[in-house]
């Protein structure tokens, strides 16, 4: 059993903060980290895998191992989509003697740092205003102009919350962010 084992690193962040950047930043650092996969009633898309990118389950199924408390936090996160983590995922990853790793939305990530205490770290990462977040957001092109307000309104409540973490990263220069989030992941998993 190595010290870290039972521990967590919970990545959360509004879109567009940066945090999927650092996160495959920081991976390869610590070999000891290993990724969450969540479980969800979405649909896959693209190239995505059952296993690899998510469980993918039927809204019965995830309703199911919701009623038998096989999920350590979930969500409805649009009208009949759930996404949430399975308890078997996490205890597997702590068999391997590993930290899990997950990168949720903030209510899952306030949800789990409750559940664990100690054990777990929270970060978020933040972008350095809304402004800047709407910039990187229309930056990317990938959104409409509907979806970029959804989530800009989204990220204003979420900012609100970034207290409640253990740990925020100001993401303004991410050469800077980077270096911030390893020191802090270090001296967690070192402690």
């Amino acid at each position: 059993m190595s010290e870290n084992n039972g521990k967590l690193v919970i990545f959360s962040a509004p879109s567009g903060a940066g945090k999927s950047t650092l996160v495959n930043y920081l991976l390869p650092q610590f070999p000891q980290l290993s990724f969450s996969i969540s479980a969800t009633s979405r649909s896959p898309r693209g190239q995505e895998k059952h296993g690899k990118d998510y469980y993918f389950l039927s809204s019965e199924e995830f309703k199911a191992h919701v009623a038998k408390d096989e999920l350590l936090e979930w969500e409805e996160v649009y009208a009949g989509t759930y996404y949430g983590t399975l308890r078997s995922e996490v205890e597997r990853i702590w068999a391997e003697g590993k930290v899990v790793v997950f990168d949720i939305d903030v209510v899952g990530a306030l949800n789990l740092k409750k559940q664990f205490g100690d054990r777990a770290l929270a970060l978020f990462v933040q972008a350095p205003s809304v402004e800047v977040l709407e910039q990187r957001l229309r930056g990317r092109g990938t959104d409409s102009e509907e979806k970029i307000q959804q989530r800009v309104a989204k990220a204003t409540i979420e900012m609100a919350r970034a207290p409640e973490f253990d740990k925020v990263v100001v993401n303004d220069d991410l050469n800077t962010a980077k270096a911030e989030a390893l020191t802090i992941l270090k001296d967690f998993l070192e402690a």
